[in-house]
């Protein structure tokens, strides 16, 4: 009878359990990558204002001036800025949410 050897990372996993528990402190320059994801984060909000007036300005000259185009333009320009500056400011949460929910399986 012959019988087929396991695979080296499948008897890893069925003799030890995998953790994963992130801590900031753990590397070095923890506080330096937080500083450049916070600004990131600062222009990237930016970046969304920016594009809301200017897409709010758009969108009033084009319905002012009947030109359904630009107006259409403009409407779309608001709502991806807001949408980006929405999806920006709940990154954290969702991610951390995403993450306990991938913690809970088992």
């Amino acid at each position: 009878m012959h019988t087929v050897a396991m695979p080296t990372a499948a008897r890893l996993l069925a003799a030890s359990t995998i953790s994963l528990d992130p801590s900031a402190s753990s590397l070095p320059g923890s506080s330096v990558i937080q500083s450049l994801v916070n600004g990131l984060g600062w222009w990237g909000l930016v970046a969304s204002l920016v594009g809301l007036v200017v897409g709010a300005a758009t969108w009033a000259l084009g319905a002012h001036t009947n030109n359904y185009q630009h107006a259409s333009t403009g409407r779309r320009a608001v709502l991806v800025s807001g949408a980006a500056a929405l999806v920006i400011g709940a990154a954290p949460q969702v991610l951390s949410f995403l993450f306990n929910a991938g913690q809970s399986v088992h």
